[in-house]
C-alpha cells in the first residue's frame, strides 16, 4: 500500500525498538500512515546511525534483535501503521571483527567465496587489501601489535582494539614477516587519501563498497529484509545512496522484482533539472528535490542577491571563501578529486589504461594524459552520476552528463591538441561506447560512481561550508547560487511530480539535514532584510568581547545563531560549537579533519561561548531584540512551509519531532534520540495534525489519482499568496515573503481566486467558512498566515 505520510524514528541503542514502540500510539494519533524507520541490521556495536552494517543476516541486538522489530510492527499494526525500512545496498562496515565476509577475504585473499562481494582491486598495492587504520607508520607503531587467539583457537592479529585475521600457515611468524605474509597491508590512516585499493562510500575508509550487481551478492545481502517483507512485517523500503552502485536501475529493477512492487523511494539527490531516470523501478525519491522548492518559496531572490553582495563586502572572502557560487565548487572539486579521491583517481587511469590497450586504435595515449583527462571530466559533470552501462543504450540525458562544453574545457588544459583527444577516449569510455568487455564495464561503471563521491564532497561536504551568504540555501539538493524558486516554478515542478511521480517522497528535515526546516525557513527571513543583517553583524561584531577568528565564521555563526533563536537557556554553546566545528573542518580553509589547526579550533570554540553561544552579555542582547523584531515572519516561514510541505504532491516524510518546533543543526545534533509526544500541542503541531489526518481520511485527494491545480492571487500584493488545489475539493494558501508584504503595506485589496463557490472551511481555523469565487487575502490569513479549506466529500 502506498503511504499517506511517514513518520522517520532514528534507532539507536538509547533509542531501541521497544522505545519506538511506546511511541507508537502518539505517531498514528497524528494521522501518518506508516512508520520509517533508520536501518535495523547488524551494524558496528554503538552505532547511532545504522549505516555500518555489519551481517545482513540478522536484526541489530541491540534494538531488540529480530523479535523485537516484529513486535514493534504488530504493535503498529495494532495501531494502523504500517513499516517503511531504511536499507543500506551500497556499503558496509570495513570492521573485519564483526563484518564475517570481510574477515574472510582478508583470511583467504582474492580466493575466497566472499571475494565478489566488495569492490577491491587486487591489481594493485601488491595484490592485498590497504587497511588505513594505523595512527602513525608501521615501524613506528610495531610495538603496539600483538598475536593471539580468538576463544575458538583461531589465531588473530591485534592493534588497539582492532582485531585482523592471520592467513593460514602464517601465525608462527616474526612480527615483521608476519605483517607482510597476509591478504591485507596495515597502514598509516593517512595514505588511505592516495593507495586505497577498496571503492568506500565518499571519502570514509570506515565503509567498503559491496558489489550487489553480482546476483549471489544480492541474494545473501537482502535475504532477511525480503523475508521480512515477505512476512508482511515492512510495506516499504528507501533505498540509501543509489548512486554508489554500478548499475543503479538493474539493482532497482532486482529488488522490485523481489518486493512485488512494495512501495520504493530511493535517496537520489538530483541536481537543478535533473529528473530521476524514468526507468527506474521506484516511487521516486526520497524528497530533497522537494525540499529546494518549498524552501526557495520563502527566499527573496533580490534579497539574497544583495545578502551576497553584503556578506562580501563584511567578509572579504578571496578565492575559495566566497565569490561567486560556481567557482566556488569547482575550486574545492579540484581539490577534492587530487586529495581526497587521489586514490579512486589513479584507479580509474589504470581501468582507461587496459581499456585502451585492448583496442588497437586506441594505443599510445599516455597514462599521465588519461589521468589528466580524467581529472578534468570528473569536475565538470554538473549532476552526480551518468546512468549509463558498457555497450548499452545512451539516452541523450545521459550523453547530458558529460556536456560538449566540458569537453571543451577539459581539453582547454592540453598543452597540445594530439594529447587532448585523451578527453575524448575518456567521455566515451565513461558514455559506455567503447565497447562492453569487462574492463569497459569496470571504467563505465567505476567512473560513474566516483563521480557521485566527487559531487558529495566537493558540494555537500566542502562548497556548501565555504559558501555562506544565506546557510539556509546550503541544503542537500539545494542551489545555493540561485536559492530563490518562484511560484511559478514551484507549480510545473508540482504538476510534474503528480503526472510522473505521485507518489514519490517529500521532505523539510531529515537526519541528514545540515539545519532542521524550522532553523532554514527562519534563516531565510534575512534574505528579506539583507541590510538590517549586514547591519547587525557589523554591530555584533564590534560589541563582542572575543572577536571571530575570521569574519566569515561571524557571518555564519551568528546566521546560525539567529536559526536557534528559542533553543532553551544553556544549550546555545553545547549545540552551535560542534556544527561550527564541522564547518570550518569541512571547509578545509583554515583547519581540517585531516590537518587540524589546534589555535584556530580554539579561536572558534572561545569565540562561540563568549559571542553566539553565550546566554548573556550586549550581542545575546542585540540577536534576541532582532529575532523578536522578526518573529511574526518567521512564524509565517515555519508554518507555511510545513502545510506546503504536508499537501502538495508526494508522500511527506516527517522526522522525528519535526511535527512540533524543531530545532537542529548538523549531526550529531540532528541524531539525537526522539523526546517522544511534546507536553503540549503548538500551533504547528495543530497545522501538522489538520493536514496528516485529512491526507488518511481522504486519500483520493492527495493519491496517484488526485489532482493539483495552482490558483491565482490578484492585486497588489498576489505576489506574496502562493495556493494551489488537490482534486477540487481542498486548498492550501500560505504567505510567502512576509516581511516585504508588511514593509509594502500588506494584503489590501488582494483576493484569492477559490475552485468554486464553497462554502469552504478552514480546517486551521474551526468554524470559519468561506464562501464565494473568491476571498479576500487578508481575510483568509486574519488568524494566521496559512490556511486550509476544504468541503465536504462529493
Amino acid at each position: 500500500m502506498t503511504p499517506t505520510a511517514t513518520y522517520r524514528l532514528q534507532l539507536q541503542p538509547d533509542f531501541p525498538f521497544a522505545a519506538a514502540a511506546d511511541a507508537v500510539p502518539y505517531i498514528a494519533e497524528l494521522g501518518v500512515s506508516h512508520l520509517h524507520l533508520s536501518p535495523v541490521l547488524e551494524a558496528v556495536p554503538g552505532s547511532g546511525h545504522g549505516y555500518d552494517v555489519v551481517d545482513h543476516t540478522r536484526v541489530r541486538a541491540e534494538l531488540g534483535g529480530e523479535e523485537g522489530l516484529r513486535r514493534l510492527a504488530a504493535t503498529a499494526r495494532a495501531h494502523g501503521l504500517g513499516l517503511v525500512l531504511d536499507i543500506v545496498p551500497n556499503h558496509m562496515a570495513a570492521a573485519p571483527r564483526h563484518n564475517l565476509p570481510l574477515w574472510e577475504v582478508l583470511r583467504e585473499g582474492p580466493e575466497s567465496p566472499y571475494a565478489r562481494w566488495f569492490d577491491i582491486d587486487w591489481a594493485a598495492c601488491g595484490g592485498k587489501v590497504l587497511l588505513p587504520v594505523l595512527a602513525g607508520r608501521v615501524g613506528a607503531e610495531s610495538d603496539s601489535f600483538e598475536t593471539g587467539v580468538r576463544d575458538d583457537g583461531t589465531p588473530v592479529l591485534r592493534y588497539a582494539d582492532l582485531e585482523f585475521p592471520v592467513r593460514e600457515g602464517t601465525a608462527g611468524l616474526p612480527l615483521p614477516e608476519l605483517l607482510d605474509a597476509q591478504h591485507y597491508r596495515l597502514a598509516w590512516w593517512r595514505l588511505a587519501r592516495t593507495e586505497l585499493n577498496y571503492r568506500r562510500f565518499f571519502t570514509i575508509s570506515d565503509l567498503i563498497g559491496v558489489r550487489v550487481e553480482h546476483p549471489e551478492v544480492f541474494t545473501a545481502t537482502h535475504a532477511k529484509i525480503l523475508e521480512l517483507v515477505g512476512d508482511g512485517v515492512i510495506d516499504g523500503l528507501r533505498i540509501d545512496h543509489p548512486d554508489g552502485l554500478a548499475d543503479p536501475a538493474a539493482y532497482l529493477g532486482r529488488l522490485g522484482e523481489a518486493t512485488g512492487g512494495r512501495w520504493t523511494v530511493v535517496e537520489k539527490i538530483l541536481t537543478g533539472p535533473e529528473t530521476l531516470p524514468a526507468g527506474w523501478a521506484v516511487a521516486g525519491t526520497t524528497g530533497y528535490d522537494a525540499l529546494h522548492r518549498i524552501d526557495g518559496l520563502f527566499t527573496d531572490p533580490m534579497g539574497a542577491a544583495d545578502l551576497l553582495g553584503r556578506y562580501r563586502d563584511f567578509a572579504g572572502p578571496p578565492g575559495d571563501r566566497g565569490g561567486y557560487w560556481t567557482a566556488t565548487v569547482r575550486r574545492a572539486a579540484y581539490r577534492v578529486v587530487t586529495h581526497e579521491l587521489a586514490a579512486e583517481t589513479e584507479w580509474l587511469t589504470r581501468l582507461a589504461v587496459e581499456a585502451c590497450a585492448g583496442d588497437p586504435a586506441l594505443h599510445d595515449h599516455a597514462p599521465w594524459a588519461l589521468h589528466t583527462a580524467l581529472r578534468e571530466l570528473l569536475v565538470r559533470v554538473p549532476v552526480y552520476r551518468p546512468y549509463v552501462t558498457a555497450g548499452g543504450p545512451l539516452t541523450e540525458i545521459a550523453e547530458s552528463t558529460l556536456p560538449a562544453e566540458a569537453v571543451r574545457d577539459a581539453k582547454a588544459v592540453f598543452p597540445v591538441s594530439q594529447e587532448a583527444e585523451a578527453v575524448d577516449v575518456v567521455r566515451d569510455l565513461a558514455l559506455g561506447r567503447l565497447g562492453d568487455g569487462p574492463e569497459h564495464a569496470a571504467f563505465c561503471a567505476r567512473f560513474a560512481q566516483t563521480a557521485s563521491a566527487l559531487h558529495a564532497k566537493s558540494v555537500e561536504d566542502t562548497a556548501f561550508y565555504r559558501y555562506v551568504p544565506l546557510i539556509s540555501a546550503t541544503e542537500v539538493g539545494g542551489d545555493p547560487g540561485q536559492p530563490a524558486v518562484s511560484p511559478e516554478e514551484f507549480h510545473a515542478f508540482c504538476a510534474r511530480i503528480a503526472r510522473d511521480w505521485p507518489a514519490t517522497g517529500t521532505v523539510l528535515t531529515t537526519h541528514d539535514t545540515k539545519r532542521s526546516g524550522d532553523v532554514r525557513a527562519r534563516i531565510a527571513v534575512l534574505s528579506e532584510c539583507p541590510e538590517r543583517w549586514a547591519t547587525l553583524v557589523v554591530q555584533l561584531a564590534r560589541a563582542g568581547a572575543v572577536p571571530a577568528p575570521d569574519p566569515q565564521l561571524a557571518w555564519q555563526a551568528w546566521q546560525s545563531a539567529f536559526g536557534c533563536a528559542g533553543v532553551p537557556v544553556g544549550e546555545m554553546a553545547g549545540r552551535l560549537e560542534p556544527a561550527l566545528l564541522k564547518a570550518v573542518r569541512e571547509a578545509g580553509l583554515f583547519t581540517s579533519w585531516t590537518e587540524p589547526d589546534p589555535a584556530y579550533e580554539r579561536a572558534v570554540t572561545d569565540f562561540v561561548a563568549a559571542g553566539p553561544g553565550s546566554d548573556a552579555g550586549e550581542p545575546r542582547e542585540m540577536m534576541t531584540r532582532f529575532a523578536e523584531a522578526l518573529a511574526p515572519f518567521v512564524r509565517a516561514n515555519v508554518l507555511g512551509a510545513a502545510l506546503v510541505h504536508l499537501t502538495m504532491p508526494g508522500v511527506p516524510d516527517l522526522y522525528q519531532g519535526t511535527e512540533r518546533e524543531y530545532i537542529a543543526l548538523v549531526d550529531p545534533d540532528n541524531r539525537r534520540p526522539f523526546a517522544g509526544p511534546a507536553g503540549g500541542h503548538d500551533e504547528k503541531t495543530a497545522l501538522t495534525t489538520a493536514a496528516l489526518r485529512l491526507r488518511r481520511d481522504r486519500p483520493e485527494l492527495f493519491g496517484e489519482s488526485g489532482t493539483y491545480a495552482p490558483l491565482a492571487a490578484r492585486g497588489p500584493a498576489a505576489a506574496h499568496c502562493l495556493a494551489f488545489c488537490r482534486s477540487g475539493d481542498v486548498v492550501t494558501a500560505v504567505t510567502r515573503l512576509a516581511l516585504r508584504l508588511d514593509e509594502e503595506g500588506g494584503w489590501r485589496d488582494t483576493e484569492l481566486a477559490l475552485p468554486d463557490a464553497g462554502p469552504w472551511t478552514d480546517l486551521l481555523s474551526p468554524g470559519r467558512e468561506f464562501a464565494g469565487a473568491t476571498v479576500a487575502v487578508a481575510e483568509l490569513f486574519a488568524d494566521r498566515p496559512v490556511a486550509l479549506l476544504t468541503r465536504a466529500a462529493r
